[in-house]
């Protein structure tokens, strides 16, 4: 992954999915495309909000250039498939740089971080759905 100033961007999991020890399976209902989708966006993005978060502490770097963090078309791609999961990419941006050899640019990370929060909500709200679901199936039971 990338290597910047302050800290490096890791992705633990092949799946995009943080590595946890003896992580639960998720049965039936979670079980699914749709569930595997949301959290592996839920992973994607967070990655992102690192990326931006590390852009911008690097605005007046050197020769820093912007990381970049890619999900969106392996997503569709792996659902699909029927699985939903896919790996998020992060690489170097290749925008143009300015005479210090850094390419952040301030306003196309705000914009960015605001799309990126608006989609973390929205996919949350999704993983809330799905789990008051799975606890309406259970008191039906």
């Amino acid at each position: 992954m990338g290597h910047c100033e302050h800290g490096q961007l890791t992705q633990q999991a092949t799946d995009g999915r943080p590595a946890v020890a003896d992580e639960a399976k998720p049965v039936g209902l979670l079980d699914s495309v749709s569930y595997n989708a949301v959290t592996t966006a839920l992973d994607a993005l967070a990655l992102r909000q690192r990326a931006i978060a590390d852009n911008v502490a690097n605005i007046q770097t050197p020769g820093y250039h912007a990381q970049v963090v890619e999900f969106e078309d392996a997503l569709a791609r792996a659902v699909g498939r029927g699985s939903g999961v896919a790996d998020a990419t992060v690489r170097r941006s290749l925008a143009p740089t300015q005479l210090n050899g850094n390419n952040v640019n301030l306003d196309e990370q705000t914009t960015l971080n605001v799309e990126t929060n608006l989609r973390y909500q929205l996919a949350t709200q999704a993983v809330g759905g799905q789990y008051s679901s799975v606890r309406a199936a259970m008191r039906t039971s």
